[in-house]
């Protein structure tokens, strides 16, 4: 979850919501990423599901059998699914997105019986210092905003000053 969580902060230092992702197969990390969806205007460029395309890249295969994937939030539908048809075998998950469902919306989709495969999950580790990363950054964007409305609304009224 080290890894994973570096690659949160770049994402943080990239203005990227900061999510990382590791993808670990027989002791080794064969993948890593963070999001890019600001950076190449992508809405799948999530973190999963970078490291999932380089680790098939690495592995020269379409499926991750014998993977465990670090995610330091929990993954969205769009990346729990992909999960599952790459036949990852692990999730490690930093903290949950609690406003999903009541024990996780990623846990609904790998675990879910309807589908051919299932994913070991394991939630919470390192979860004070994931949910820090994501709240300090929210905290600060809206800071922020809060702060170019404040200026705008100072520019109007200088203007409204000027035509006065």
């Amino acid at each position: 979850m080290d890894e994973a969580i570096r690659e949160a902060e770049i994402a943080a230092s990239e203005g990227e919501v900061p999510v990382g992702a590791v993808i670990v197969r027989d002791g080794e990390i064969i993948a890593r990423a963070h999001n890019l969806v600001e950076t190449l205007e992508s809405s799948s460029a999530h973190a999963e599901m970078i490291a999932m395309h380089r680790a098939e890249t690495e592995l020269g295969a379409k499926w991750l059998t014998g993977c465990t994937l670090y995610a330091t939030l929990e993954p969205c539908a769009m990346c729990a699914g992909a999960m599952v048809l790459a036949r990852i075998e692990r999730l490690c998950i930093g903290t949950m997105y609690r406003k999903r469902s009541e024990h996780g919306l990623a846990l609904d989709i790998v675990q879910s019986r309807e589908l051919n495969h299932r994913i070991e999950v394991s939630s919470g580790i390192r979860e004070e210092e994931c949910g820090r990363l994501l709240s300090e950054f929210f905290r600060r964007k809206r800071a922020e905003k809060a702060a170019a409305r404040r200026a705008a609304a100072d520019e109007n009224k200088q203007s409204e000053d000027v035509i006065r």
